[in-house]
């Protein structure tokens, strides 16, 4: 009896603590960079993602800009050429890695906790991220294959339908540019202007660092003051401006020879720590973002045979994201797959989900959320996020239980209040319908 008892103790034990997220600990380099730490002693590994508020949110007149600055950064720095730097890396078995979104640029170092490996990588990180050269031929080469990327975009329906989408549901607002630009102006950008650039936003107070491995506190503040020590303290990027809300439906075909149609449809969504992202996400992931089990895939899929894959998403950024919705159709069916996607909306609004959708949604979320963390990188990811954004320390350790306590009441005043299908951006690529 006593032995069942402790391990029905020890049972409780596991289940409380497999639900308790990572610890993370929080505070600022000297020079006022914000660190976001995690202790992963388990492998003799360590992550580290340098965040800088420096996507193309930021280009202002110039798109394209952030993303070749990003580009450029292991192309030559510190007497180094772009193959002396990837060897660095290579030598000691680290991995790095460098992207630019539409409200963030990072750079990404994975590599063994032993010495010298991590002393040298983290040298040849730093060597990248303070001492860039921006050398004139790398950055041609660079500037061509964006541009030879810009058109193949218009071979593309997908690529001219999302940059469509983006352009008019944002309208002037800075997410309404592609990270990758316009071809008209990545041709006349230049080595001083993506300097200008990098000078600007690739300072301290402008960064988010994040480390999660196998070193101990006082080993991640070293990493961070050395990482931080040859940058400028500089200043955080100005706010972006709120997203105008749309004011009326727009429906725009575009023509392209293709046996298959396109259809983009949204309006702006949420942003990060919106009081309603829990209500929505629920709502949406019955609504289209489940998948196959999908209320929209069951009714243009299952029902009607009229797309192979349907969904919707939001994309929650800085300011509103988009909250999007598409499918791909047969030319002819274009009018009857937007009729049924745009109805299957409508219906969701008004009667929001069923108690059997609701249950199966919170338990597909959670019972899936181990998976989302079961890795450093993945960590690194979170940690990421969570420090760009401000969300709060304890977001990882209450998301199932905030998922769980979403009703189908909170879903459906959500969705009243936020998604409007009267005042959506809808775009056609394809065949012209009949």
């Amino acid at each position: 009896m006593a032995n069942r008892i402790i391990l029905g103790l020890v049972g409780l034990f596991l289940t409380l603590t497999a639900y308790a997220g990572p610890q993370i600990e929080q505070w600022k380099t000297e020079k006022g960079a914000r660190v976001y730490y995690v202790s992963a002693p388990e492998l003799p590994m360590i992550d580290v993602k340098i965040v800088f508020d420096a996507g193309s949110a930021q280009d202002k007149d110039l798109p394209g800009t952030a993303l070749l600055t990003n580009a450029m950064l292991a192309e030559g720095a510190g007497g180094q050429t772009a193959d002396q730097i990837s060897a660095a890396f290579e030598d000691v078995g680290a991995n790095f890695g460098n992207a630019s979104q539409r409200d963030m640029a990072t750079l990404s170092l994975r590599s063994l906790t032993a010495e010298p490996a991590l002393s040298n990588a983290l040298n040849a990180l730093n060597l990248v991220l303070t001492q860039p050269e921006f050398p004139q031929a790398a950055f041609e080469r660079l500037q061509k294959q964006v541009l030879l990327g810009l058109q193949a975009e218009n071979q593309s329906p997908r690529a001219l339908s999302v940059r469509a989408f983006y352009a008019n549901v944002f309208g002037e607002h800075p997410y309404a540019n592609m990270p990758i630009g316009q071809a008209e102006v990545v041709e006349q950008l230049n080595v001083k202007t993506l300097k200008k650039f990098y000078q600007q936003y690739y300072v301290a107070r402008n960064a988010t660092v994040v480390i999660v491995g196998a070193i101990d506190k006082a080993q991640a503040k070293s990493i961070t003051e050395q990482l931080m020590a040859d940058l400028p303290e500089g200043e955080i990027a100005d706010p972006l401006n709120q997203v105008s809300a749309l004011t009326e439906a727009k429906q725009i075909q575009i023509e392209h020879p293709s046996q298959q149609t396109h259809i983009l449809m949204g309006q702006p969504g949420i942003s990060r720590g919106d009081p309603d992202y829990f209500p929505l996400y629920v709502g949406n992931h019955i609504l289209g973002g489940s998948g196959l089990v999908s209320q929209l895939s069951n009714e243009v899929r299952e029902k009607r045979g009229l797309s192979y894959s349907t969904y919707s998403y939001f994309r929650p950024m800085h300011q509103q994201g988009p909250y999007q919705f598409g499918l791909q159709t047969r030319n002819d069916q274009t009018k009857e797959a937007l009729e049924v996607m745009q109805a299957t909306l409508r219906a969701f609004i008004v009667n929001g989900p069923t108690s059997e959708e609701l249950t199966a949604a919170k338990q597909n979320i959670t019972g899936g959320f181990a998976l989302r963390i079961d890795s450093n990188s993945k960590i690194a990811d979170y940690l990421a996020m969570i420090g760009f954004y401000g969300l709060p320390l304890t977001y990882l350790d209450t998301f199932k239980d905030k998922v769980m306590a979403v009703t189908a009441v909170d879903i459906k005043s959500a969705y009243e209040h936020r998604v409007h299908p009267d005042k959506m951006v809808t775009i056609m690529v394809g065949g012209k319908a009949e």
